[in-house]
C-alpha cells in the first residue's frame, strides 16, 4: 500500500498518529488547523473535516482514522463505490486500545493494515471478515501476493460463501507458486486437492478453485460454471526481433502463439530477448501498453542455453545460436519450454517457457 493517510481530530489522536508515524515515516498525518502546534510533521487542514476526509478518501490507498467508528462510517459513506476501488479504512479509538478493519478488508488491505498498526501500538486488531475469523482460504485474495489474477470474478462471492460455510471445495493446480497456504496448519477440512482436473470436474464439489495457465476446453464448461480460475504469472515469452519490429507485430505474434498453444495471455510474467545496441521501439511500446516487463540477456548468457532449435543464421547475426528459445528458458531459470520458436516472417520469432517455481 503506497499511500496512507492518518487522520486525527483530537489531541490524543494526534499523539497516537505521531506514534504510528515514528514507525511508518512515509505515511502522512492530517489534522484540523485548530490543533496546529507549529511542527511540520503534520498536514494541518482548514477545510471542514467531512470535506477533508472526502478528498483523502479519493486520493489515498488507505485511511487510518483516529476517532469513533460511527463518525467514520458517516463521513466515508457518501464516497464509497465498491470493494475493488474503495481504499482501506482502519479506525482507532482515542485510547489506542483497538484497531478496527472497517472497509476493504481483503482487496483493499485493511485487515493487514489493522494488524500492522495494532503491532505498532500494542493494541488489539479487530477483524470481522469471515475468511479471516474462520482461518480459511480467502478466495478473493488467493495468490495475490504472487501477482496471480482472477480470470473472471463472477463466482468469487459464491465460492467465498462455500468456503466459510464449510461446503465442499475442490482445488486443482498445475502451475504457479505452491506455497500459497501460509497457515501452519492443514488446509480446511472442507477443501480437497485434486491432481487431475477431470477428477475435479466429475466430483461433487460445490465450487472449484483452478490455478492454471491453460485455456480450458469446452468440455470443462460445466466445471467453469462453478469455478474461480486463477492466472499465475508463470509464462515467459522469448522474442527474436529486428530493430524495426512493430508493436502490432509483437502483439499479434504473442497472441497467436499463446492462443494456438492454449495458454492465457494473463499469465505472461515478462518478455525476454537479446540485449542489442539499437532500441526496439515496438518492444518498448508493447511493454508500456500491457505493463509487461522486458528482460534482456547478452549473447554470452544465451549461448549457455541448450535450445532445441539452434540456427546458423541467428549465430551469424546475433553471435548466439538461439534468441527466442534461449531467452525464454534463461529468464524462466531453465523452466520447461512449452512452445518452441515460431516464426512470423520477416521480423519476429516467438517461444514460450514456463517459470520454474518451488
Amino acid at each position: 500500500m503506497s499511500k496512507i493517510a492518518i487522520v486525527a481530530i483530537t489531541k490524543h489522536g494526534v499523539e497516537i498518529a505521531r506514534r504510528i508515524k515514528a514507525r511508518m515515516q512515509e505515511w502522512d498525518i492530517h489534522v484540523p488547523e485548530k490543533f496546529n502546534d507549529g511542527k511540520d510533521d503534520i498536514n494541518w487542514y482548514s477545510d471542514p473535516s467531512p470535506l477533508a476526509i472526502g478528498k483523502l478518501f479519493k486520493s489515498y490507498d488507505g485511511l487510518v482514522c483516529i476517532f469513533s467508528l460511527g463518525a467514520v462510517i458517516r463521513l466515508v459513506a457518501p464516497h464509497m463505490k465498491d470493494k475493488k476501488t474503495d481504499p482501506a479504512v482502519v479506525v482507532i479509538d482515542d485510547k489506542a486500545q483497538f484497531v478496527i478493519s472497517a472497509l476493504s478488508g481483503h482487496l483493499g488491505g485493511a485487515n493487514a493494515l489493522a494488524r500492522l498498526i495494532a503491532s505498532i501500538l500494542n493494541a488489539t486488531p479487530v477483524i470481522t471478515t469471515a475468511a479471516d475469523v474462520n482461518e480459511t482460504i480467502a478466495v478473493d485474495l488467493l495468490g495475490r501476493e504472487f501477482g496471480w489474477v482472477i480470470d473472471d470474478d463472477c463466482n468469487v462471492t459464491k465460492a467465498s460463501g462455500c468456503m466459510v460455510n464449510e461446503e465442499k471445495v475442490g482445488i486443482y493446480q498445475d502451475t504457479g507458486e505452491r506455497n500459497w497456504w501460509f497457515n501452519d496448519r492443514p488446509l480446511p477440512a472442507n477443501v480437497q486437492l485434486f491432481n487431475n482436473i477431470d477428477e475435479l470436474a466429475s466430483s461433487d464439489c460445490k465450487v472449484a478453485l483452478i490455478i492454471t495457465n491453460r485455456l480450458l476446453e469446452q468440455k470443462y464448461a460445466q466445471l467453469l460454471d462453478r469455478a474461480v480460475v486463477y492466472r499465475p504469472k508463470s509464462l515467459v515469452i522469448g522474442l527474436g526481433l529486428h530493430w524495426d519490429t512493430s508493436k502490432d507485430e509483437i502483439v499479434g505474434g504473442i497472441q497467436t502463439t499463446l492462443g494456438e498453444a492454449g495458454l492465457s495471455f494473463k499469465c505472461v510474467r515478462n518478455v525476454a530477448t537479446i540485449n542489442r545496441e539499437a532500441i526496439v521501439k515496438g518492444l518498448q511500446e508493447f511493454s508500456s501498453e500491457y505493463k509487461i516487463p522486458v528482460e534482456y540477456f547478452d549473447k554470452n548468457q544465451l549461448s549457455t542455453i541448450d535450445a532445441p532449435n539452434p540456427s546458423d543464421t541467428v549465430m551469424k547475426f546475433e553471435g548466439t545460436p538461439s534468441v527466442s528459445e534461449a531467452a525464454a528458458m534463461f529468464s524462466a531459470k531453465n523452466g520447461k519450454l512449452l512452445v518452441q520458436k515460431r516464426k512470423f516472417p520477416p521480423n519476429l520469432t516467438v517461444a514460450v517457457a514456463e517459470v520454474r517455481v518451488s
